[in-house]
């Protein structure tokens, strides 16, 4: 049996939705081990005077939990 543990993270860039969210991914795969699931849970841009300056996901990633 496995046990497994999910984590919100926030992913930005200035290029795309798609980059934004494997940034996210990129930087938990740097300390977490085992990684499995990544979803979507929120995208959203920040805005400046009414342009699109920053693109941002809310991502959702499972690993597995070790003692």
């Amino acid at each position: 049996m496995s046990v497994y543990k999910v984590i919100e993270l926030v992913g930005t860039s200035d290029k795309s939705w798609e980059d934004a969210a494997k940034q996210a991914i990129d930087m938990a795969n740097k300390s977490l081990r085992d990684l499995r699931i990544a979803e979507i849970s929120k995208m959203d841009v920040r805005l400046d005077e009414g342009e699109i300056v920053e693109y941002r996901v809310r991502v959702n990633v499972s690993f597995k939990y070790e003692d």
